[in-house]
């Protein structure tokens, strides 16, 4: 007689597409493995691309170890227009001539933003005030008072700046919000601007060229994706399930 089928467990790193919420990308590994103890460490907007670290079966139990890790991403900033949202999917609120900017002004502008401080977290976030995530308040039109948070930002750097965009590689701890950078940066340059496109590239040790995208997960033999597991062990060594 065959005993109950053993449950598969180890960490998955996914290629998140853009227009997927995180629980989409969960929803749809539940329905692959055929299984509900699947979770994640760290949530992306829908329209980032880039690292999603997926927990599977006793895996989720390491999810504040591995959502605590620094991250890393490259994205595009568009000056020159405020949205609401502080990135593209948002509402246009304002639009400004984007001043005659070198390199080393726009680099000079972005290294002020390095180091420790404390960050104002976008009224367009799932943050909750009362119970109630703060992006269904600004929805109705409401603007709270939100407490700032301490972030530190190791390192903000130019790629590109080809006028009214600049691409950028940022580093910063847990919980920074990259949009919230971007229209910070277009205030400090005197334009506005905000989050144009954003793609996660590592999170801790563990990088987006590890990870396989989401389509190519769904269209493999579920024994495949089992072989595509990281042990918990060897990617949070200090936890034991």
């Amino acid at each position: 007689m065959l005993g109950p089928r053993k449950e598969i467990e180890g960490v998955l790193l996914v290629d998140k597409p853009t227009d997927h919420t995180s629980h989409d990308v969960v929803a749809r590994l539940r329905g692959k493995l055929q299984m509900k103890r699947i979770g994640h460490a760290g949530t992306l907007d829908p329209s980032a691309t880039g690292l999603l670290i997926m927990l599977i079966g006793k895996a989720t139990k390491v999810s504040q170890y591995l959502m605590s890790a620094d991250k890393e991403y490259v994205g595009t900033v568009k000056l020159g227009e405020v949205t609401n949202t502080q990135d593209a999917d948002g509402e246009v609120l304002e639009t400004r001539p984007v001043p005659d900017l070198s390199d080393e002004g726009v680099q000079s502008a972005m290294a002020q933003f390095k180091g420790d401080q404390y960050q104002i977290p976008p009224m367009y976030s799932a943050i909750k005030i009362d119970g109630v995530p703060l992006y269904k308040k600004a929805r109705k039109g409401e603007d709270v008072e939100r407490e700032p948070r301490f972030i530190r930002v190791m390192d903000f750097e130019l790629i590109r700046w080809e006028s009214p965009e600049l691409d950028f590689r940022v580093h910063s701890t847990k919980g920074t919000y990259v949009r919230t950078l971007a229209h910070d940066l277009g205030d400090r340059l005197g334009c506005g601007g905000h989050l144009r496109r954003l793609r996660r590239t590592a999170s801790g040790e563990l990088r987006v060229d590890q990870a396989t995208s989401l389509d190519e997960l769904l269209a493999m033999p579920v024994t495949a994706i089992h072989q595509r597991l990281l042990p918990v062990h060897q990617v949070a060594p200090r936890i034991a399930l």
